[in-house]
């Protein structure tokens, strides 16, 4: 990638050096990819290197495994947002999430679609209800795309396909209310959006995020990359107490 001139979303930011900073975006083409932003700190990259906020972005490297230089300019702001404890919360955990769990330099167009849509939703909804859906929803396809996708098909005990009430935490499979008998304390509950579509009471997307989290906690976010589990929590912290 000697150039790359793309539109995309600002996922992580780091200090570099004295003045710079090292930006994790992700595109849609190219997955994530890191640069070098020369001032990136300086009062005026500030409010533009906000996980959440499209830029316009110009990678240019002189081979393929130098980090890249990045000039960026302002496409979409979010900022905004962050006065506000949820949507703040959500943007942070949202971009978080994407920059630990893929690999730089992996096309994942799927994802930053189904990134975009959600920091879309965020931005949109009057309350939480309106964006929490698409964020478990994009939790489960991050999953899916790195190969550990849960299968919602059918039951794991009887193969039946309706009624699936419960995900088992060894097979991250369904299972049905007849085939989790006697077991159901053993299981995940299985929220009916993420069988039906549509949108969900709290409680179900409470078990919606319960489900997504004990899979990224196990599966993705180890390790090295489990500090950023502290964004969630902040999350799924601020949720329950909006919904009390």
């Amino acid at each position: 990638m000697p150039h790359l001139s793309t539109f995309a979303i600002v996922c992580a930011v780091r200090a570099h050096g004295e003045h710079g900073a090292i930006a994790r975006l992700l595109t849609p083409d190219h997955g994530l990819t890191a640069g070098y932003v020369r001032g990136g700190r300086s009062r005026a990259m500030r409010p533009v290197l906000l996980p959440g906020n499209v830029v316009k972005a110009d990678f240019r490297a002189r081979t393929e495994d130098q980090l890249a230089g990045l000039t960026v300019e302002l496409a979409h702001s979010r900022a905004p947002l962050l006065a506000e404890p949820l949507p703040a919360a959500a943007i942070d955990w949202g971009c978080a999430l994407t920059a630990a769990a893929l690999p730089e330099a992996t096309p994942y167009p799927a994802l930053h679609q189904a990134l975009a849509g959600l920091l879309d939703a965020v931005e949109a909804a009057p309350a939480a209800r309106g964006w929490a859906v698409a964020l478990v929803r994009y939790e489960l396809l991050l999953l899916a795309e790195l190969g550990f996708g849960l299968d919602l098909s059918r039951c794991a005990a009887l193969g039946d396909v309706d009624d699936l009430a419960y995900v088992s935490p060894r097979s991250a499979a369904a299972v049905s209310r007849a085939g989790a008998s006697g077991y159901e304390q053993r299981l995940l509950p299985l929220p009916p959006f993420l069988v039906a579509g549509g949108t969900g009471e709290w409680a179900e997307i409470m078990d919606g995020l319960r489900l997504t989290g004990f899979f990224l906690e196990r599966s993705v976010l180890t390790d090295r990359r489990a500090d950023v589990l502290a964004a969630r929590e902040r999350l799924v912290e601020r949720l329950k107490r909006a919904v009390a």
